[in-house]
Parts: structure tokens; sequence; C-alpha cells
């Protein structure tokens, strides 16, 4: 049916005094003697818009109050000293009633009880503002690489290696539960692909195999990890930034990732004032004063011996002990970032123990070119390496580790055909909106969150 979003009345005043047809949700709804008010809300604008109904008019309008009840309303767009503009109504028109034990009523309601109704939480203004600015960070991350003349690439979401080599992956199979196999390989090669799959960690390993003939690319998309973890920032499905760029050493994608960072932020702060006023009201407070200084300032280079120095030293009683060659973990990371230098910190030069195969060894020995990229509030959001292209330290470190050099034989034969140094980074998507948005969980920045043992 035509009709016009409610943010354009508010953002074009030649609708002013013009008849218009407008079609939403009632948010709230207060009733007089001689005058109904209504306040509607199209998912276009965090406003609401003001629809007022005139008895005279319109003596019965019960079934226009229930909140939660959607609408289509005609009438003339009038300014408004208190709301911008307002809708005095000529008709309206029920399209969907709403019955009274519609559990979105006029109180505030906990980020825990919305978390149990997926399916109409996004109806309230936290969740209409978080994913708008979700909406506007995802067209700038692709802006941001389209523009500076990277490939996307779709890399496969079934795979048959794991690009962490830690075994988390969720198994992809075609004859579930069964005891007519005698093994594991007799299972998987009566399988749909004749061996073992699972749903893809990362799309890093394919994507270098990209970065190969293209030089740069990125991919977003969906990633998959069966951690059995219930952290705030931790979910069974989520999405990833992973660009990857030939002919980069480690400063290079250190210089990318940072510039990347703070495109997307200033276009958010470009785009979403109200919905970053409504995060600073309602969630922290400097939040924009925050985003501000990210994207004013450089962020910090902290070596990963420099860190353990620095966090040996704090007087802080830690939950986890802190020595070399340790995996820093998220309260350590938040102390680096909050406490001592109060902006975002590259941590370079870890352990390579405690990282993956595929990243550069350094001459030391010890470390690896990595880093990780650490935010105040939520800890790390990029992981980042230079990739190791020498072959012989690439089967070496994959040999250590008791890795099935079979399941890798394409991306091994990228060291033997023309390799070349080569850097890329992996941003989880939705940490860096809960950094943007000021929120603390990871499952009130995603539309249905996956974790362990829920699913619906």
């Amino acid at each position: 049916m035509k009709h016009i979003d409610i943010k354009k009345l508010y953002t074009d005043p030649a609708y002013v005094g013009q008849m218009v047809t407008v079609c939403g949700w009632v948010r709230t709804s207060r009733d007089s003697k001689n005058v109904a008010f209504l306040e509607l809300n199209d998912g276009t604008s965090l406003k609401h818009l003001q629809i007022v109904l005139d008895k005279e008019r319109m003596p019965e309008v019960s079934a226009f109050m229930p909140i939660g009840t959607s609408l289509k309303v005609e009438g003339t767009l009038v300014a408004s000293e208190r709301n911008g503009v307002e809708v005095n109504a000529t008709a309206v028109t029920v399209l969907g009633a709403c019955p009274g034990e519609y559990p979105l009523q006029k109180k505030r309601h906990t980020l825990e009880f919305l978390r149990t109704i997926p399916h109409l939480r996004v109806r309230t203004n936290t969740f209409n503002a978080i994913f708008r600015v979700r909406s506007v960070m995802a067209d700038a991350i692709h802006r941001y690489f389209q523009q500076r003349d990277y490939v996307y690439v779709n890399t496969p979401l079934i795979t048959a290696s794991d690009c962490e080599g830690a075994g988390e992956m969720f198994k992809v199979t075609t004859i579930g539960y069964s005891e007519d196999y005698k093994s594991a390989e007799d299972y998987y090669a009566n399988d749909f692909f004749g061996k073992r799959a699972g749903l893809s960690v990362s799309g890093q390993l394919e994507g270098e195999m990209a970065a190969m003939a293209f030089g740069k690319i990125y991919t977003f998309g969906p990633s998959f990890r069966a951690e059995n973890s219930n952290t705030p920032r931790h979910v069974a499905e989520f999405w990833h930034v992973e660009p990857e760029v030939a002919f980069a050493e480690l400063p290079d994608i250190i210089e990318i990732a940072q510039e990347m960072i703070k495109y997307i932020i200033a276009d958010v702060m470009e785009k979403c004032p109200e919905e970053l006023a409504f995060f600073e009201k309602f969630f922290e407070a400097g939040l924009r004063d925050k985003l501000r200084s990210v994207v004013d300032n450089d962020f910090e280079v902290l070596d990963y011996t420099d860190a353990i120095a620095i966090l040996e030293k704090a007087d802080v009683d830690f939950k986890y002990p802190v020595s070399w060659g340790c995996d820093l973990q998220t309260e350590h990371e938040r102390y680096i970032t909050e406490q001592v230098f109060k902006k975002p910190v590259f941590v370079t030069n870890y352990p390579k123990d405690i990282k993956s195969f595929y990243m550069k060894q350094n001459p030391d020995g010890k470390t690896v070119a990595a880093t990780d990229l650490l935010v105040p509030g939520v800890g790390e959001i990029i992981g980042c390496s230079e990739r190791e292209a020498d072959l012989d330290k690439l089967l070496s470190a994959m040999q250590e580790r008791g890795m099935n050099l079979e399941d890798y034989g394409d991306y091994i034969d990228l060291r033997r055909f023309g390799s070349v140094p080569h850097s890329g980074f992996g941003l989880g998507f939705e940490r860096i909106i809960m950094y943007v948005t000021g929120t603390a969980n990871i499952r009130d920045v995603q539309l249905f969150p996956r974790t362990v043992g829920s699913i619906r």
C-alpha cells in the first residue's frame, strides 16, 4: 500500500501542510475526553510520530489504542513545537489488532527479559537503534573496501579444514546418529562429501587463496564456532569481516585495520546521531566523546612482552594469573585499554605457542608477527597477523600441532607456487557494534543469537 516513511516526514519540510499516509505500530497511546494521541513507529526512524485523533471526527477510537496494534493513518502533517511534526488524522485503518497480553507495554523492560522474546524485542527503541547502527556499519565496511579496490569474495560455509586448528567446529552430516559404522572413517566415507565436513570457523584460508590472485580481497559473512562458552562476548554464530592483502607485512595490516575502524566509526557518527545520543543516555555515558577520540587519535601499539610487564606490576587481583606465555584474558585486555592507555591498543608479537599455525614466525623463534586490537569495554575485536609465507616453517608449525596435512593441501600449495608476504585480520562484526553502541552483551546486537543450549 502507498505510504510515506515516517523518517521522511521529519527530514523533508515539504510535507508540512500536506495530506500524508503513514503505516506503523502503536508504541504508546493516551486518551482524553475530546482527543486521543498515538505514538506511531514504522521502523524507519528512532523517533515516533504523534497521531492526533479528534473525537468529534472519530468518536470511537478504542480499536486504535492498544500498544502493538498496526495502523494505516491518513491525515494532515502539521508543525508541532513539542514534537517537530505530527499528524491530524482524518482516517485510521486497523491493519492488525493486538491483544492485551502483548508483552511490550509501556514499562521499561530489562535486556534479559527481552532476550526471551527476540521476535518482538526488535520493536523496542533499544533494538530499533541497535539494528539501525548495525545496518549503517555493514554498509560502511563494504564501502571502505570497495573504495580501495578490494575484491569482495564469498568463501565456503561448509569446509573440510579447520582454520584455527582447534577442533571447535560444528559437524555437517546427512547421516546423523547411527550404529551402522565401525569407525569414524567408515562413517565419513559414506557421508555426503565422502569425508569429514564442518561449518567454517573463518574464511581466512580460502581468502588467502583469493588474495594470491587478486591482491586485495575481503570477506563479510557468518562464521560458526562450537565453543562451550557463555560469556557476554561469545556466540556460536557471528559475522566476520576478513580482509587478506598480498605484499603486506604486519605494520601494513595494522595501518589498514586502524584506518578501517576509524572510517566506520566516523560514518556511524555522521549518519546515526539520534541513535548514539540514545545509547549515551541509556547505555554508556560519554559514548560520543569516546568515539570522537578514537576517530581523532592514533591507536597504541604495544609489544606483548611489555603488556605482560605492565600486568605483572598492576596493583590488581586478577582472576587469571599473568606470566609470559599466557594468553591474555578479557580482564587483562580491558585493564590495558581502560586503565593504562584509555584507548584502543594493538598488542603485537605474541608467543607462537598460543597462536595459530598460519602466523609468521619471528626471527626470535619464540613469537609470531601477530596482533590483537583491544578496545575499552569489550577487549579483543580484531585478530590480525602476517601469514607464514615460508613453506618449511609452515609445515613445521602444522606438524608440531599434529595437524593432518592432507586436509590443507590447497593452502600448502600457496607456499609452493609464487609465495609472497601477505597479511590479514578478522574483525568480529558484533564486537565492534558492541563498542560503538555501548552494549555490554553480544546477544543484544544479533537478531537471533545462537548460544550453548539455546536456539529458536
